[in-house]
């Protein structure tokens, strides 16, 4: 990865101020480590007229596998080849971004002892990236860029010179030229920008990100037009995360209108309103009836089937009674965001060995999920084509037979009393179908019947006496286990 920072000067200002603004001296070609490789600072010209510090960043691409998304103990499969053959030797990225937090942290906050009136002043810059993705092409690099005062070329670059007619690649070699920025702003801009554009983050996105976002979009962010694109792509559109940027810019917002501090915006709701119960949510409150009928069925090893992005795995986790706790998703994606949330490259060896994450399909037999005490399908069933249904159905009760298996599955009659939901419409768009309380029993009871198991209910959520609880789940216990119970007592 490379980019240069350039600038013009005079004999009075000389443009080799730029060596005391970034710290780095101009005569020296120095080097510095960081997480993924190697940073080298180094000046192919520096003179009273013009002066160009470059950046390289030679990636340790055995580091880069290492501690990559989804790596470590127990981690989710990543794609085949993807991890290996990849373009973050050579494109400007987060990784990128991150170096020039490392490399220039002094600049980045604008300090300068030795030329304090020249760090506070505009400067005549310009910054070339010869290789950045851009995901959103030109246009948006322009959007991102020209409200911030730059003047922007975004050249797509060619897939292949040789074949012009395969059409432009996703990368474009970007050149930035402002006469009106400080270099401590205009590093700020790259730090955020780069990995937005790259839409992908190379280490785990955690909160403390969102502090990062907000010091590094401190006098731009909240006023930007694409505010919300931006913090949604560097959060690595974490919703939560995102969500709680965005307040915290909005109180910004409100407090640079009034002429005020924003502790004075966000204090001004009484105290008696922030201590006001909230209704927990419903995905609350299904984890916890899951939970608690694993616990009475005196479960320790347990199958999450379909766990997406490993909510419910991270509740087992925190019980000491569940032994092996084993996440099973067709989504490689959902696995590999599951692996970052569970943290399991930084898990220790006695806890790593009770988890695992596995990739499959439901929809077809695996002996990796027979011997289990318990299944769960906690809003699985929903997301298939009823043609699929009876597949999922012997994979599960007929081929893996765990003693107790959950599932849960929205209540269709429950819609109604959902206010923005429109009529007729399912909960989710990628639901196949929802059915009623009777609907689902009927299925239920007919599971159970041809697989030898028993199966009971249990509601979810607030039961309504007109349209039942919003989430419905029954219970099935294996027919052999359930005699054995019965001689024991």
């Amino acid at each position: 990865m490379f980019l240069t920072i350039s600038t013009r000067g005079t004999a009075a200002l000389p443009a080799t101020d730029l060596g005391f603004l970034l710290h780095k001296h101009p005569d020296k070609a120095q080097t510095f480590s960081t997480s993924y490789g190697t940073a080298h600072v180094l000046y192919p010209e520096a003179d009273a007229e013009r002066c160009t510090a470059a950046l390289l960043l030679e990636v340790d691409t055995v580091a880069l596998v290492r501690r990559g998304k989804g790596k470590g103990r127990g981690g989710a499969p990543d794609a085949a080849l993807a991890q290996y053959v990849n373009d973050r030797p050579y494109a400007a990225s987060s990784l990128l971004a991150v170096a020039l937090s490392a490399v220039f942290s002094s600049a980045l906050r604008g300090v300068c002892n030795a030329r304090p009136e020249r760090a506070a002043a505009p400067l005549p810059l310009r910054i070339e990236v010869p290789a950045l993705p851009a995901r959103g092409g030109p246009a948006l690099v322009r959007r991102l860029f020209e409200p911030l005062g730059w003047a922007v070329t975004a050249e797509p670059v060619a897939l292949d010179t040789e074949f012009p007619q395969w059409g432009d690649s996703r990368y474009v070699r970007l050149v930035l030229e402002s006469e009106a920025l400080t270099l401590a702003e205009a590093l700020r801009h790259l730090y955020v920008l780069l990995p937005v554009l790259d839409d992908a983050k190379h280490y785990w996105v955690s909160s403390d990100e969102v502090d990062k976002l907000l010091r590094a979009g401190e006098g731009w962010l909240p006023t930007h037009p694409e505010q919300k694109l931006i913090t949604s792509r560097y959060l690595s559109r974490r919703w939560s995360l995102t969500r709680q940027a965005m307040e915290r810019l909005e109180l910004v917002r409100l407090a640079e209108a009034d002429d005020s501090e924003v502790e004075s915006i966000d204090n001004a709701v009484e105290e008696e309103t922030e201590s006001e119960e909230r209704p927990a949510p419903l995905a609350v409150l299904r984890r916890e009836a899951i939970l608690t009928a694993l616990r009475a069925s005196g479960a320790a090893r347990v199958l999450d089937l379909g766990c997406g992005q490993g909510q419910l795995v991270r509740e087992l986790l925190r019980d000491v009674r569940f032994t092996e706790v084993v996440g099973v998703d067709v989504s490689v994606r959902a696995l590999t965001i599951a692996s970052r949330r569970l943290k399991l490259d930084r898990m220790g060896e006695r806890q790593a060995s009770r988890v695992q994450l596995l990739q499959g399909s439901l929809a077809y037999t695996d002996k990796r999920l027979k011997g289990y005490d318990a299944a769960v399908l906690s809003e699985v069933i929903e997301h298939l084509d009823l043609p699929r249904l009876p597949a999922l159905e012997y994979a599960v009760f007929g081929h893996a037979r765990p003693r107790t298996v959950l599932v849960t599955t929205p209540n269709v009659e429950y819609n109604v009393r959902w206010e923005t939901l429109p009529a007729g419409h399912v909960r989710h768009g990628d639901h196949r179908f929802e059915w009623t309380r009777e609907e689902f029993r009927s299925w239920a009871r007919t599971v159970a019947e041809r697989h030898g198991y028993e199966v009971g209910f249990t509601p979810v959520g607030p039961d309504d006496p007109e349209v039942g609880p919003p989430t419905q789940m029954a219970v099935f216990h294996r027919h052999d286990d359930t005699q054995k119970e019965a001689k024991a007592a």
